[in-house]
This record gives structure tokens, C-alpha cells and sequence, in this order.
């Protein structure tokens, strides 16, 4: 029997990026894709939605990452997750660490970028 309703499909429902973010497309706090990330504890007190996106991202920020692993790792665009982590910053939940400084050691340099191009290809 034929019938003319759109049939459910079975498999995930695809959320358009877009969606994730209210339409912005703009951090409101610059985010270069090496920058690294840790948890204030605020996040840690703050009750999230089930399922929340910012949530996720809370729970991967408890070992620092940087803005390219929190990309790769939760499968979202990068401009996405620079919009996210934005927002978790502007709210005192995340905030930046330096990522080079005067000091930094030549091995602590080579690792950051070690990170960063992991992050990258996994995207």
C-alpha cells in the first residue's frame, strides 16, 4: 500500500551547525585553533541540560585541549567550536591558557604544534 507521508528514517538525524550556535558564526572571543582550554569551577558547579552540547565540551576540557581537539574530538566544525567555547568563556566557565610565552621551551613548543597538527588532521 502507498502511501504519499515522508517516511522517518531510522538512522541519526543530522543537526545543521548553524543550529548549534543560534545562527552566529563569530566568537565572541578570539580562539586561535592552538589556543588551550581549561575548566573554571564554575562549569563544575553549573547544572547542564541532558545531552547539552556545552556539557560535552566541559567534560573534555577536564584534560586541557586546545580549540582543534575539542573540534575533532566532538566531531563539530571548528567554527563551531569556537562559537561554543566563546560563549563557555564569556560565561567564566573556560578560560584560555597561554599557549607560548617568553619562556616557553623549545620542547614545550614542539608539542604544541605536535597538538595542534593532530587536532587538524583529525578534522
Amino acid at each position: 500500500m502507498a502511501t504519499d507521508a515522508p517516511q522517518e528514517s531510522a538512522g541519526p538525524r543530522l543537526v545543521r551547525p548553524y543550529a548549534l550556535t543560534s545562527g552566529r558564526t563569530e566568537s565572541v572571543v578570539d580562539l586561535p585553533i592552538e589556543a588551550t582550554l581549561e575548566v573554571l569551577p564554575s562549569a563544575r558547579t553549573a547544572t547542564w541540560p541532558e545531552g547539552d552540547l556545552s556539557a560535552k565540551i566541559i567534560e573534555l576540557l577536564a584534560s586541557s585541549q586546545s580549540v582543534a581537539e575539542v573540534s575533532a574530538k566532538l566531531h563539530i566544525p571548528l567554527g563551531v567550536a569556537r562559537v561554543l567555547l566563546g560563549d563557555l568563556v564569556s560565561a567564566g566557565h573556560v578560560r584560555t591558557r597561554a599557549t607560548i610565552s617568553e619562556n616557553t621551551t623549545t620542547d614545550e613548543r614542539r608539542e604544541l604544534i605536535e597538538r595542534t597538527l593532530s587536532g587538524l588532521r583529525a578534522l
